[in-house]
């Protein structure tokens, strides 16, 4: 497991320093504390920093093929690597070292860029050809490991952070108020979105070609069609998704460093756990943490889990020091983001690499076995409200909503049923849209910048459309594989776990796993309001106890609600209400006011809002405004783009959003401070 970094130029005549590559490296090196390497050529530099998990003393990267002239920087783990090299032995190819990673630049050498089609695993890699001059830059099928990149003075860069970016091209500071109101919308930004217009991710399952100063960009896998098999029986269906789900445990458990789980007394998880007990002779280390908030407080299941396979288990009780994490994190993240289980998941991984360096969790579950509650609500609500007219729905959203005091009881619970069936269901899951229930939150020169661009929900519509499915339920899973899954649960999986250098391995995402359950019938995902029904039916088989397998859903979250009315009151108050926050100029102040009375004052529960909004204000002061104040002092002003042009933001020590106010002012962009 690592993080890469690099440079290419368009034209031979640049160049690409080693002293650039380090610094690029420098910016990541706690994805790889182990190891550096970096190689650079005229025009082409490739660094990369190393955690080392297998071939600890000849792994080092970059690394080459026969005769020196195709190149590789790798992050992840390649799980059939063992199948592959004596194939490509047998076709002549000769390996210096024992690493997966080399296995990558001989595929790359038989099948050009169809390598990635044979590649089991997680990555994200680089690989430079001398000969055809060209750089090909890869993403596993899930979006498991990260891949950013930017065109800058004609150099292609690309890293696993955005940090690395950043280092040797700050000018790429542009605000993307595009992905900014997706982060406001959805807690998060859709690739290729990034927060600055001029990065980019790669997406899931896209490979980047950079010849000549172009770029293309390919998409090489997708989930098959949903629900084009079925087992004649459960028991069936069960012995094949036993031995498929096995096998994706199994072949997770290679590492020359120890190894672990991560328990949180959940079905997913808990299966996996099952089943490494049952591939182990030792006991499996597991690891949980739990709250002194009884409601939130899954340890005692974890210990259950953990008493029923004799584990070796380790708990802690979270009491942290939140603020303070909470400010750590934000300074490490280069994106607002705001899922609020990424405090509980610092916690955890830096519990787990006291004792392992590698560990097993049960990501993907809910996405591939339709476990979300929201999934069984919407199809309710479609049966519910199909007959509302269209024409009473706009009717409500355009001449009535906007005139409802904020508060009104039922005023948003209305708006939601009064929009079409495929937009009701993205309502339903975003927090804060500029351009839908939430417009009064926000200023009016901020919505009149946001008038100008798509609509966050666009993206999120074509994924519905394009689903390769022909029922309702199968639809809402591939948009959330497409979204919520890559750009919120692995992104923070990734990024947080390699804050702590921790390699964390998702088996129920092995895509091979994946496309047999995508195309098991939706009737073994959810049954007579059972969710996940044949996925828990393979946990009662394994042993796990009833008591964890049938309980209420509650997700790895945190007790948001009770904290902002209590021991965090202050501190929210402190850092919402005061005056650097409300007179940056994206939202409106008494609107916000407004907001944290209801919530405080107990007549609605808006801590997931509050939590977005506290987010995005300790993400503007710890990783926005240090960068800005570094980058200052070089004389390089950041900027917001709209998506058409940009202009120089305010002085810095403002931090104050300014946007065109009114529609004829539209063709000069948002601006904003940092």
């Amino acid at each position: 497991m690592c993080g890469i970094a690099g440079i290419v130029c368009a034209d031979r005549a640049g160049c690409a320093s080693s002293v650039e590559i380090h610094s690029m490296c420098d910016a990541i090196v706690h994805r790889g504390p182990d190891d550096e390497g970096v190689l650079t050529k005229g025009h082409v530099g490739l660094g990369m920093r190393r955690l080392s998990i297998i071939d600890l003393s000849t792994g080092h990267q970059p690394i080459h093929n026969e005769d020196r002239t195709i190149w590789i920087v790798f992050n992840g783990e390649i799980y059939n690597f063992g199948e592959l090299r004596p194939l490509l032995e047998g076709r002549g190819h000769r390996f210096y070292t024992k690493t997966d990673t080399e296995v990558i630049v001989h595929l790359y050498e038989e099948f050009a860029e169809a390598c990635v089609q044979k590649l089991r695993g997680m990555f994200a890699f680089a690989i430079w050809d001398e000969k055809k001059q060209r750089l090909f830059l890869a993403r596993d099928r899930f979006g498991k490991k990260p891949l950013y990149y930017a065109l800058a003075s004609g150099r292609l860069l690309f890293g696993s952070e955005i940090k690395s970016l950043l280092a040797v091209g700050p000018e790429l500071m542009d605000l993307d108020a595009h992905g900014l109101l997706s982060y406001l919308s959805f807690g998060y930004i859709p690739d290729p979105h990034t927060a600055f217009s001029r990065i980019r991710k790669l997406p899931p399952a896209c490979t980047l070609e950079f010849v000549h100063g172009e770029i293309k960009i390919r998409s090489y896998w997708d989930v098959p069609q949903f629900g084009t098999q079925d087992s004649p029986t459960e028991e069936e269906c069960l012995d094949e998704l036993e031995r498929r789900l096995s096998e994706a445990v199994r072949i997770r458990l290679l590492s020359d460093v120890p190894l672990g789980a991560l328990l949180s007394g959940g079905v997913d998880s808990s299966t996996v756990v099952a089943l490494m007990s049952k591939l182990t002779s030792l006991p499996v280390k597991t690891f949980t943490i739990g709250f002194g908030v009884k409601d939130f407080d899954e340890s005692r299941h974890a210990r259950l889990v953990a008493r029923r396979f004799q584990t070796e288990h380790h708990e802690e009780i979270l009491e942290p020091n939140f603020l303070e994490t909470l400010e750590m994190l934000t300074h490490h993240l280069e994106e607002p983001f705001g899922d609020a289980s990424m405090v509980p998941m610092y916690y955890l991984s830096r519990m787990v690499r006291k004792h392992v360096t590698v560990a097993l969790a049960g990501d993907g579950g809910d996405e591939l076995f339709a476990g979300y509650h929201r999934y069984q609500i919407n199809l309710h609500r479609r049966q519910q409200f199909r007959l509302v007219p269209e024409w009473a729905g706009r009717m409500y959203r355009e001449h009535l909503f906007p005139h409802l005091p904020r508060g009104t009881y039922g005023r948003r619970f209305l708006y939601t049923v009064s929009l079409p069936e495929s937009d009701r269901y993205l309502d339903e899951i975003s927090f804060l849209s500029a351009d839908g229930r939430e417009r009064s939150l926000f200023s009016r020169d901020f919505l009149i910048a946001a008038s100008q661009l798509p609509s966050t929900f666009e993206l999120f519509r074509n994924y519905l459309k394009s689903a390769p499915t022909v029922d309702s339920l199968s639809q809402l899973q591939y948009l959330d594989i497409k979204t919520y899954l890559a750009a919120d649960i692995l992104t923070k999986v990734d990024r947080i776990s390699m804050a702590t250098s921790l390699e964390v391995r998702a088996p129920i995402l092995d895509h091979v796993f994946a496309e047999w359950v995508t195309q098991l019938s939706p009737r073994w995902k959810q049954r007579t309001g059972q969710q996940k029904y044949i996925l828990k039916k393979l946990a009662e088989r394994l042993g796990v106890p009833h008591e964890v397998i049938y309980r209420p859903k509650r997700g790895f979250g945190i007790p948001l609600a009770y904290w902002f009315r209590s021991v965090l009151k202050a501190s929210v108050l402190s850092i919402l209400l005061e005056p650097e926050t409300l007179q940056r100029g994206y939202f409106d102040p008494a609107a916000v006011k407004q907001l944290v009375n209801e919530h405080l004052c107990g007549r609605r529960d808006r801590s997931r809002d509050l939590w977005i909004l506290l987010v995005f204000e300790l993400w503007h002061r710890n990783f926005l405004a240090r960068r800005q104040a570094s980058i200052t002092a070089r004389h390089q002003p950041i900027r917001v783009r709209s998506g058409l042009e940009s202009s120089t933001a305010p002085t810095p020590d403002t931090h104050r959003a300014t946007y065109p106010r009114s529609a004829s002012d539209r063709g000069s962009p948002a601006t904003a401070a940092g």
